[in-house]
């Protein structure tokens, strides 16, 4: 276990992470201290334990909001799914109309052409 001294509201916290997220650690103690610095500049000293309550819910806050925008997008992306879906199996069923018909025109070209090359062989 790797270990990390972060700072929040001027006090130094020493604390364990797993190796490598050593930076990420303390980049989050760093935005973590930003709450908890403007929520002083705002309030005032009101008590430690007070403002790290009140910037934990801030940051709650901002997660549940965040939380909600990914259920709604991941909900978009299961709708686009599911129309692409429908896409692909209305292409696919009009390709196969499209089959159908060129080969009954098909038949029905060369039936035509037999009946003209018969009238004209039948002429000569």
């Amino acid at each position: 276990m790797a270990q990390v001294t972060v700072t929040i509201d001027g006090k130094a916290y020493r604390m364990a992470c797993e190796e490598g997220q050593e930076d990420h650690l303390t980049g989050l103690a760093a935005r973590f201290d930003q709450y908890v610095g403007h929520l002083k500049s705002q309030f005032g000293e009101i008590g430690d334990l007070r403002i790290t309550v009140m910037a934990g819910i801030m940051v709650m806050d901002e997660l549940s909001e965040l939380s909600r925008k990914v259920a709604n997008l991941e909900a978009e992306v299961e709708k686009l799914n599911s129309a692409r879906a429908g896409a692909l199996e209305a292409r696919d069923h009009n390709e196969q109309v499209l089959v159908s018909t060129l080969g009954e025109l098909t038949g029905r070209l060369d039936s035509l052409a037999a009946k003209l090359t018969g009238r004209t062989s039948s002429l000569n």
